[in-house]
């Protein structure tokens, strides 16, 4: 059985307390074989405050604020064991998966690289590379706003989220979404 990785909703700033306690917890019900890599994705920022004289500061920021992603065995159907399951809804901070009616939704491999990739960069200092331009049509790809087309107004690197501009009901409106929550058209 493969493993695939799934996306929580977590209390915000409160990201490394869910994955440290996923960690303690999987280690004490010996559920190694079940739950994998549990990551809260980081990216070192020059300090907006700078540093004294020539010393540069920098700061970790999480490139996906409110969430953890955690590497999980799944069954044939795709779905996640009922231990593994009630360790994780069960630990204090975390919200819900990320899917759709009630169902955990595995992220897309090509969404796992990315952020994989984003990872190992962040760690060797690179900064994070963002594929959205002003201007690119996009797709939503999950949350409120799933399959609705818009245009990108401003892109914020260091928050992670890019701002579209999405129709509802006829008018224009602004909605700031994670990099992994859209897709160029």
């Amino acid at each position: 059985m493969a493993k695939q990785w799934f996306v929580l909703r977590v209390a915000s700033n409160r990201e490394d307390q869910v994955r440290e306690a996923l960690e303690r917890k999987v280690k004490i019900e010996g559920l190694e074989e079940s739950i994998g890599r549990i990551m809260v994705p980081t990216e070192r920022r020059p300090s907006p405050r700078g540093g004294r004289g020539d010393k540069k500061k920098f700061v970790d920021r999480k490139m996906y604020p409110g969430y953890v992603f955690v590497e999980m065995e799944t069954d044939e159907e795709g779905n996640i064991g009922e231990r593994p399951w009630f360790l994780i809804k069960e630990t204090a901070g975390v919200g819900d998966f990320v899917g759709a009616a009630g169902k955990p939704t595995p992220m897309d491999s090509s969404d796992v690289d990315k952020m994989l990739m984003q990872v190992e960069m962040a760690q060797e200092g690179a900064p994070v590379s963002v594929e959205f331009n002003k201007g690119d049509t996009v797709k939503v790809k999950e949350g409120a706003f799933e399959n609705f087309e818009g245009v990108v107004d401003e892109v914020v690197p260091e928050k992670g989220v890019v701002r579209v501009v999405v129709t509802i009901f006829g008018r224009p409106t602004s909605v700031e979404l994670e990099f992994w929550q859209v897709e160029k058209e």
